[in-house]
């Protein structure tokens, strides 16, 4: 926190689906010097992404919609757009989406996600279809892509008639245990109770961004404790063959060890989530530890426009897996 000018940080632990560790420390607001517990909102950002994949996969294991349906088209899940100005938009998948495969729309400086705010998710939908053409085939190449996790949203919606975060809450994070966790809003005014301030580094206004649209692929609100029983509590929202195939690498070319919302390093399964003023990471170890940490700013080591997705300089992932080796006994 010193070295990297964090005002707050909160760190949790699990170990075979019991919490170790919870902890807040430093400032919640750096102006009232509310401190950070246990209990204190962060936005997570791109750790939403795990949780919106295991709520596709719990539809699939239902027989809802398969990985391999198609989004978009007559025969499409997204059948309502108009989407005969690629004859590539027709040939995307569920599962493309899930693996950041689709073919373009990648999380760079010109991030579909974060052009007309005011437009709603089908508005937004609309636009891109008719302005941005895709790069690649579809399954070809991996691109990191926040509004591929746009889309699988409104699938959710379209395949269970509900609300993407009613759904959510009702048939993922409820059977994990977890009741307190919601879409973050946009504005100051819009902070839930118990949610810190967010403090960027680089300039970026954390309240200038259409955060609640986003929710799909980064507008979770929660703590550090809720990622952490989200990680231990998987085999409860999903049987054990579905969270292997969410969690096996796609094996494309430069994905990184990618999964299906996860990244897979042998056999221990996490992501990241960055958003102005918002840092966090997320994992379950193959030997059993969850870990979670939050902070409520954001430091980038340079503003690369090809990998926006890993481009924070503050480290923690390393520093949970620190913690993690470095600890001997867990009281």
């Amino acid at each position: 926190m010193v070295k990297y000018d964090v005002p707050g940080l909160s760190v949790a632990v699990a170990k075979d689906g019991h919490l170790l560790y919870a902890q807040g420390f430093g400032y919640a607001d750096k102006t009232s010097l509310e401190g950070v517990s246990s209990s204190s909102l962060f936005r997570i950002a791109s750790a939403s992404k795990p949780i919106t994949a295991a709520a596709v996969m719990k539809l699939a294991s239902q027989g809802s919609l398969a990985p391999a349906d198609l989004v978009f088209g007559s025969t499409g899940w997204l059948n309502g757009f108009d989407a005969s100005l690629d004859p590539k938009f027709k040939q995307i998948t569920v599962r493309h989406l899930l693996e950041h495969s689709c073919g373009g729309w990648v999380n760079d400086n010109s991030d579909p996600m974060y052009v007309n705010p005011a437009f709603t998710h089908q508005q937004l939908i609309s636009w891109v279809l008719k302005h941005r053409p895709l790069q690649n085939k579809p399954g070809t190449k991996f691109a990191y892509s926040n509004f591929g996790y746009c889309l699988l949203g409104r699938i959710i919606e379209k395949a269970t008639g509900k609300p993407y975060d009613t759904y959510v809450r009702g048939s993922i994070l409820a059977p994990c245990g977890i009741t307190d966790m919601y879409i973050a809003g946009n504005t100051v005014a819009q902070r839930r109770a118990g949610e810190v301030t967010y403090y960027d580094q680089g300039g970026d206004n954390p309240y200038g961004i259409p955060v609640t649209r986003m929710d799909s692929h980064g507008g979770w609100l929660g703590t550090a404790t809720d990622l952490v029983t989200f990680m231990s509590k998987l085999p409860d929202p999903l049987d054990a063959d579905w969270l292997h195939y969410m969690t096996k690498p796609s094996g494309l070319p430069s994905s990184d060890g990618y999964a299906l919302g996860w990244r897979n390093y042998n056999g221990s399964i996490f992501h990241n989530g960055e958003l102005a003023g918002t840092d966090s990471y997320l994992a379950r170890t193959a030997d059993g530890y969850c870990l979670a940490v939050l902070i409520n700013t954001r430091k980038r080591e340079s503003a690369d426009p090809d990998n926006v997705e890993k481009n924070s300089l503050i480290g923690l992932g390393h520093l949970m897996w620190s913690i993690r080796d470095q600890v001997d006994v867990w009281n």
